[in-house]
């Protein structure tokens, strides 16, 4: 008899991200013995995650749980998981726009949804922000096509253009486009006094401009010591207990390393790539560095992007304050592989904001499909449980 138990599962590189995609029905429904699986396929808490399909990497060490939508306005119910690496605890308080670009494809692929030709327009509703987002997919013979002619910075090579537009994206967590009513403000945090923006689309990000940590803004990971990182960090946290995700401070890291997201802003500037590549001022709208899990994404978080573009767009924020507004709809990022283009509508009035659209293009591609590998008696206590046994 075997000791081990097979749950299917596919990897798929969603933007400059790469994950595990998971149908819900083949995981084990009490939670805590969820996580203990999905933890045990991603490697446990080795931070090499030698055991497992993890690749030592937040950007690479991501989670997908998909199934069909019990929702009249949606197709899909998609629950990203941020797994942490050596932490042995998954971050569910976020959601993922680089891993939502393969979401549609999957669903399409697995036969979840009714096919289209040439481009299929998928529903998914995240569980982790309570939105809804259409994702246009091209299809042909009935499954998804991942070859075409779209490049996106951080990724090699050519895909099929897949549109994200992100519906109702203001307020996503918090329920308000300025969780603390406030479109700059001062925060008190034990590493100084830094003028922030706090706000809510499509995910909350705390914003703040690199010259306030004595920083150009066009620094890539190896140049960021340990004070900086602990800077970023302790202003996240501080943002994190101010709109209520944690009491204390420093319990932010622990409960909810990955939202709110931090991202330091600062004018278009023409500098290197982590590639050796060079982006000129000219360019891009602004430069931009994000955090992943406390250390520099190697490119930009599609949920953080189109909050730092829509935050681009309104008056009186940091962003704003150091952006080349173009007059038009495309705000262009400067990011550490390259740039981002998102498409950001709205009207801004004293009052009120209405966003029109919030979106972007991605690219996706299915790279393994078949079974995940876990010990026999942990999924099937999870089993039992959910039943009562």
């Amino acid at each position: 008899m075997r000791d081990y138990e097979k749950i299917r599962s596919a990897i798929i590189r969603g933007g400059t991200s790469k994950g595990v995609f998971i149908l819900k029905n083949d995981l084990p429904a009490d939670p805590e013995t969820r996580d203990k699986v999905i933890l045990s396929i991603y490697g446990g808490t080795d931070e090499r995650q030698i055991d497992g399909l993890g690749g030592a990497d937040s950007l690479t060490s991501k989670l997908a749980i998909v199934s069909v939508s019990a929702r009249p306005d949606a197709d899909i119910d998609f629950t990203f998981g941020q797994v942490g690496i050596g932490t042995g605890k998954i971050d569910y308080h976020s959601n993922c726009g680089n891993i939502l670009s393969g979401v549609g494809p999957f669903a399409i692929d697995e036969g979840l949804v009714p096919v289209q030709t040439p481009c299929t327009k998928v529903r998914i509703f995240n569980t982790n922000t309570n939105t809804i987002i259409e994702a246009a997919v091209p299809v042909e013979a009935g499954k998804s096509i991942s070859t075409g002619d779209y490049t996106i910075d951080g990724v090699p090579g050519k895909g099929a253009k897949i549109i994200l537009d992100f519906k109702n994206a203001s307020g996503a967590k918090t329920g308000r486009l300025f969780p603390t009513r406030q479109r700059k403000e001062t925060l008190i945090t034990d590493a100084g006094n830094f003028d922030v923006s706090i706000v809510d689309l499509a995910a909350p990000v705390v914003f703040v401009q690199a010259n306030q940590l004595g920083l150009t803004g066009t620094e890539l990971s190896a140049q960021l010591t340990e004070k900086h990182l602990w800077t970023l960090e302790n202003i996240r946290s501080h943002a994190a207990q101010k709109i209520g995700f944690v009491a204390n401070t420093e319990d932010a890291t622990k409960v909810t390393p990955s939202s709110p997201k931090i991202i330091m802003v600062s004018p278009s500037q023409t500098y290197s790539t982590m590639h050796g590549e060079t982006v000129d001022a000219t360019s891009v709208h602004l430069t931009a560095r994000a955090m992943s899990m406390q250390k520099m994404h190697k490119t930009f978080p599609v949920t953080g992007g189109l909050c730092t573009a829509a935050a681009a767009r309104l008056q009186g924020t940091v962003v704003h304050d150091c952006s080349a507004y173009p007059g038009r709809d495309e705000i262009i990022i400067g990011h550490p592989s390259g740039s981002m283009e998102f498409s950001i509508s709205c009207k801004d009035t004293d009052n009120d904001v209405q966003f029109e659209k919030t979106a972007v293009a991605r690219t996706s591609r299915r790279l393994m499909e078949g079974y995940s590998y876990v010990p026999k008696e942990l999924y099937w206590n999870g089993i039992e449980s959910a039943f009562g046994v």
